[in-house]
């Protein structure tokens, strides 16, 4: 799992992420819910989210003293720079890289913010998502792909064929191409996956309750993707900063920057962390400025489902108040609960 936070930056090996990522790819392996801001745009950085990222990536609450950082307040307005698309070579996992840089005062006090224009949903439109049984990962066995999936995701097949079957060649977030045998037999008649299922199977170290997600783009090109389940963490090397270092150094960064008027930079897990922390500034205005909630009002929320699909939840809000009020005054983050 990728760890690093402000100022423990990733050296990517000769020619790693020298290539721009699928973008449609990558967001369907973050997640449904994901979507990263535009670079050039104006952002609001929650120091409160980064941190809670860093909690979950090291399974590890702060223990020692953290010290105060007057400068940086708990919502930084900034420009955003850069954002790049990552993958860890390993695991797979997605990651987002982002430059920041906060707003000066001049421009803050600025009566006309540019409202940016919503953010475009990357989700793809035309994929399967599937999370993995024991069948599934049996190195004897293949993988089950529900029929309305595979009818709507796979190219057709040749039903003149007895059994049906065709040879899938579908791509990695490394653009590594993978190669599948898809065929329609049994009793009652399914899709399966066969030939070349277990070496993907094993090469990416897949175990049930994992997911495989894939993907028919409009180039007619078949994409595919891995979400891994949470595994609980391992300790971690002794080579590896403290979750207390690690969320000193985020938050100093972020504090020089702010007082400096310079750019920082932060990694965003989307797996990982429980919230977007660097949002729009279009959907901060709007939910702080236009969105008026009070206590006892009803609202409709998306969330992610155990599926990897989405469902909408009703509730009530209970209180409106500062999740940490003695550290993080005034501040907006997970201010409703």
């Amino acid at each position: 799992m990728k760890l690093s936070t402000v100022g423990i930056s990733h050296q990517p090996t000769e020619g790693e992420e020298k290539r721009c990522l699928n973008s449609e790819l990558w967001h369907a392996c973050a997640g449904p819910l994901v979507c990263l801001p535009t670079a050039g745009t104006r952002v609001v950085y929650f120091p409160q989210g980064h941190s809670e990222q860093v909690t979950a990536s090291t399974n590890k609450e702060v223990e020692g003293h953290i010290p105060n950082y007057p400068s940086l307040p708990p919502q930084l307005f900034c420009q955003l720079h850069n954002v790049t698309m990552h993958a860890d070579a390993e695991t797979d996992e997605v990651y987002a890289q982002m430059t920041l840089q906060p707003l000066s005062l001049q421009e803050q006090k600025d009566a006309y913010f540019p409202i940016e224009m919503g953010v475009l949903s990357k989700q793809p439109t035309n994929y399967f998502c599937k999370t993995l049984t024991a069948s599934d990962t049996s190195t004897h066995g293949g993988f089950s792909v529900p029929r309305r999936a595979a009818e709507k995701v796979f190219p057709p097949l040749d039903f003149s064929q007895q059994p049906p079957a065709q040879e899938l060649i579908a791509r990695d977030l490394h653009d590594v191409e993978w190669k599948f045998r898809h065929i329609y037999r049994g009793q009652p008649k399914r899709h399966l996956l066969t030939t070349g299922w277990s070496v993907f199977i094993s090469a990416k170290r897949l175990v049930a309750g994992d997911s495989v997600l894939f993907i028919w783009n409009e180039k007619n090109q078949l994409l595919l993707g891995i979400r891994r389940a949470n595994r609980p963490q391992t300790v971690m090397p002794s080579s590896v900063l403290s979750s207390d270092s690690m969320h000193i150094g985020l938050l100093a960064a972020a504090a020089h920057a702010a007082a400096t008027n310079s750019r920082f930079t932060v990694f965003f897990n989307p797996r990982a962390s429980p919230s977007e922390f660097v949002i729009p500034l279009s959907k901060y205005m709007k939910a702080v400025f236009h969105t008026r909630v009070s206590v006892g009002m009803r609202f409709r929320m998306l969330f992610e489902t155990e599926e990897c699909s989405v469902r909408r939840y009703m509730g009530t809000i209970t209180g409106i108040s500062d999740l940490n009020p003695v550290r993080w005054p005034n501040s907006h983050w997970r201010s409703v609960k």
